[in-house]
């Protein structure tokens, strides 16, 4: 049997848009239980590295009363007589080959469980995708016996549920590897906001977003437009902007928004523009921000490398790129004075000047402090 969008169309369309429904799959077991008049439909992902009673299930209709599942999830997992991994792929199962009511054990899990959940008959088949996860889709009722027709449109399913299995596995993965990254990037506190040509934010990462609702030094101002306190910056930024948005392939323009917090903005044009993105972004701008204050930091960097209160504040200074003179005129210390720090954190730190002084602290733990 072949299904096709003629045939089955919202079915099949049902199947596809699993991977984005919630619960997954939803609509497609609805469907699908009503395609059979069954009590039960069910796609069940059983992880190959998790113990057999934590299995995923995704179902519609009856499921087994809360007691029942309790104790399959508790003991009667142990007596459960499939060998679902060993299932032939694509292939569907009924109930009678997978059981033999003349063995005890298969008769008391079969009478035990399945009778009393409304299983009396059920089809199953296994679906694996290319990078080898599987899935089991079954339907069950209590009468009468699915039919030969009933088993060939479940195993004409069966290309199609793989196929959508494939794109739910791609995106989770990315969904995983996205959360690493972001959790990563949060913790170095950096975040993102993509803006329009007139400066308006189209979207923004969660912790640029809180920068922007609690921060002083930018903000969201009228029209949704990224506004900083400090109308010379304001200049600049805008100014950097409108650079993007007439040369996507110009060079990133780094600005330096805040010393306490330490705040640095990296405007990027964005080269590919989406066609269906509205509005569409021209340039991010990646935010450096520290969520600590310069008092925080350098007792932070005085417990890390032994160093004084005096020394750590110097250190801390010179790690964000700041000249002695610089420094020493922001700390209120001579230039002679802050020179003799400075040797004596090169000495504590191990750094042989300021390029490894930077190095050690950005390298260090206080990055994800």
């Amino acid at each position: 049997m072949t299904l096709t969008t003629n045939s089955e169309p919202d079915l099949l369309a049902a199947i596809y848009d699993g991977p984005f429904k919630q619960p997954l799959w939803s609509t497609f077991l609805d469907l699908l239980r009503a395609r059979f008049r069954a009590n039960y439909a069910g796609l069940i992902f059983r992880p190959p590295d998790h113990p057999a009673n934590m299995m995923i299930e995704l179902f519609s209709g009856e499921r087994a009363r809360p007691e029942l599942h309790q104790l399959y999830e508790a003991e009667m997992y142990k007596q459960d007589p499939v060998p679902y991994f060993n299932l032939r792929e694509g292939r569907v199962y009924a109930l009678s080959e997978l059981f033999d009511l003349d063995n005890p054990s298969h008769s008391a899990f079969y009478h035990g469980l399945l009778v009393p959940s409304g299983m009396t008959w059920a089809r199953t088949v296994r679906v694996t995708e290319a990078t080898g996860v599987s899935a089991w889709l079954s339907v069950g009722r209590e009468k009468p016996d699915f039919t030969a027709a009933d088993g060939a449109f479940l195993s004409a399913l069966a290309p199609h549920v793989r196929r959508a299995l494939r794109s739910y596995v791609a995106i989770e993965r990315e969904r995983f590897r996205a959360n690493v990254t972001g959790d990563a990037i949060q913790r170095l506190n950096f975040g993102w906001i993509s803006l329009d040509g007139a400066g308006r934010i189209v979207e923004a990462s969660p912790p640029a977003d809180r920068l922007l609702q609690h921060g002083t030094a930018i903000r969201r101002g009228r029209y949704g437009r990224l506004v900083a306190a400090s109308p010379t910056f304001d200049r600049e930024l805008s100014a950097a902007i409108k650079a993007c948005a007439s040369n996507p392939g110009g060079r990133p323009r780094a600005l330096h928004l805040s010393r306490d917090p330490w705040i640095d903005i990296l405007l990027v044009p964005v080269q590919n523009r989406s066609a269906s993105a509205a509005p569409t972004p021209v340039a991010i701008a990646y935010i450096q921000g520290d969520n600590r204050s310069a008092a925080d930091r350098h007792e932070q960097i005085a417990e890390l490398f032994g160093l004084l209160p005096s020394e750590a504040r110097l250190a801390l200074a010179l790690s964000r790129g700041l000249s002695i003179t610089e420094a020493a005129a922001d700390l209120g210390l001579t230039a002679e004075t802050a020179r003799n720090y400075s040797k004596k954190i090169y000495a504590k730190t191990g750094a042989r000047g300021q390029a490894d002084l930077i190095r050690f602290i950005l390298a260090s733990v206080l990055a994800l402090a």
